[in-house]
């Protein structure tokens, strides 16, 4: 067995700078575009909704299975949006705690000065 990175690691944006462009494409490009695409599966799903619906008492069962359908659509891109938002938060909160924990550890670390003392 061989123990070493994880294989995942080589694309790990660790730097402050890739971390804030990270969060900033979740925010300009990833989220704007989920939404619009569950919009437009509204607006699809709907109308089919409505063309198989019961106009004269006798509806088809595909109608109350796509509105099932629809549902857990729905539940879906609210589950990912509501990830994609955590997502973008962890990233924006991670470079300031792991800069807050390098100074910590630098200033422990950091050997006394006979400067110090003035």
């Amino acid at each position: 067995m061989v123990i070493g990175p994880a294989q995942g690691q080589q694309n790990l944006a660790s730097s402050p700078a890739r971390k804030r462009a990270a969060a900033r494409a979740i925010e300009n490009h990833i989220e704007p575009d989920t939404r619009r695409s569950g919009e437009w599966a509204d607006e699809d799903t709907g109308a089919a909704v409505r063309a198989f619906d019961a106009k004269d008492g006798h509806g088809w069962v595909t109608s109350s299975s796509l509105k099932r359908a629809h549902k857990a659509w729905v539940d879906q891109v609210k589950s990912l949006m509501n990830r994609l938002s955590s997502e973008k938060v962890s990233l924006r909160a991670t470079t300031a705690l792991l800069q807050g924990t390098d100074f910590g550890v630098g200033a422990q670390v950091r050997t006394t000065s006979s400067l110090d003392r003035y």
